[in-house]
């Protein structure tokens, strides 16, 4: 079983090829092509023999530490001169072997290195399937905060090879599972139906149901795409839960909150505020937070956050604009509106409903 979607970008189209054993179609993609593989430890541990029978050994690998602080400055730089070192030119390509982080961080170096060569993104988490791995963004955190520099680059192709999520840490396909529901919530009231009827399935990891997943979550994100590549307008909408999260993660140093917990916590936020400012309707509010735990996300803040510290940190968010936080808000599930400013009072109206599970808990 396989499937195809399309993001249809003009000169710059490529296909998302999903389902088990895809990976084998990797010769075809990159042709005569030579180049690196870019991967980290776990999973070069996990999958990379399977990955090298497919290419051959004559593909150098560079291999980086696993985690959120390799999509580093530095890192970034020592990845472009070991590119460099590996003799690699423009007709060269970068093979993005991993999750999320390995993906910013490849496709950022592709992007830079002589000023663009191609990438093939292989992603192995579910995050990365459904998510990071397709529009062409890439990037790195900074000290100040999150993807703060980066660049779009459309791959030539993803491979979303669903049986690499076998050997995935429940907690990180939980994570994954974040970006699946905001799809549904932010987009498609129709595809949230189907998750919450399908969640022992999707939880159990049925080979057709994650087909079906990763792959309308694919042609959500390629329909946005498609309409808006460099995040002028509608883009913006698949930053939904993302304000918060953000500022979760970079308070918590990156390391203490997943990035798919982040976004669940700041879906939930979002809602809150949704709820406050629109009118969205609370029964639908407690849809979502309950698909998110039954998923083992977290919908509820720490205890130790207070909320001075996240608006600080959301001040280093990229939709922020003049010193004010702008939000992925919505009225209705399955719909989502432009980032819009937020008045101070509502955001922190929002926060003490959050705090006191008024909603949801």
């Amino acid at each position: 079983m396989a499937c195809e979607v399309k993001i249809a970008l003009g000169e710059r189209s490529y296909p998302i090829w999903i389902g088990e054993g895809v990976r084998t179609r990797l010769p075809e993609v990159l042709s005569d092509r030579r180049g690196v593989v870019i991967s980290d430890e776990h999973v070069e541990a996990a999958q990379g023999e399977a990955l090298r029978g497919i290419l051959g050994e004559n593909w150098p690998w560079i291999v980086l530490p696993a985690g959120e602080a390799t999509k580093s400055a530095s890192r970034w730089a020592d990845v472009l001169e070991r590119l460099a070192s590996s003799r690699l030119d423009r007709r060269s390509v970068v093979v993005a072997f991993g999750g999320g982080v390995v993906g910013d961080l490849a496709g950022f170096a592709a992007a830079s290195y002589m000023r663009g060569i191609p990438v093939v993104q292989v992603p192995t988490s579910l995050l990365a399937m459904v998510d990071s791995s397709v529009g062409g963004k890439t990037g790195i955190n900074l000290a100040a905060g999150k993807n703060l520099a980066g660049a779009f680059h459309q791959p030539m192709a993803v491979v979303a090879d669903t049986a690499a999520l076998k050997t995935l840490p429940p907690r990180e396909y939980a994570a994954g599972l974040a970006e699946v529901v905001k799809y549904g919530a932010a987009l498609d009231a129709g595809f949230f139906e189907w998750l919450e009827a399908s969640a022992g399935a999707v939880l159990a990891q049925d080979p057709s149901v994650l087909e079906r997943l990763v792959a309308r979550c694919c042609e959500l994100k390629a329909d946005v795409v498609a309409e808006d590549e460099r995040e002028a307008g509608r883009r913006a909408v698949l930053n939904f839960g993302h304000t918060m999260g953000h500022a979760i993660e970079l308070l918590t140093g990156y390391s203490d909150v997943r990035h798919g917990e982040g976004v669940a916590l700041g879906m939930a936020y979002a809602l809150v505020l949704s709820s406050v400012r629109h009118g969205f309707p609370e029964p639908d509010v407690r849809r979502v937070l309950e698909l998110l735990k039954k998923f083992g996300l977290p919908v509820a803040p720490s205890p130790d956050w207070t909320w001075e510290s996240l608006r600080s940190a959301m001040g280093a968010d990229k939709k922020s604009a003049g010193g004010q936080v702008r939000f992925v808000l919505s009225g209705q599930l399955g719909r989502s509106d432009l980032p819009e400013a937020v008045p101070e009072a509502e955001l922190r109206t929002a926060w003490e409903r959050w705090c006191g599970h008024v909603i949801g808990e």
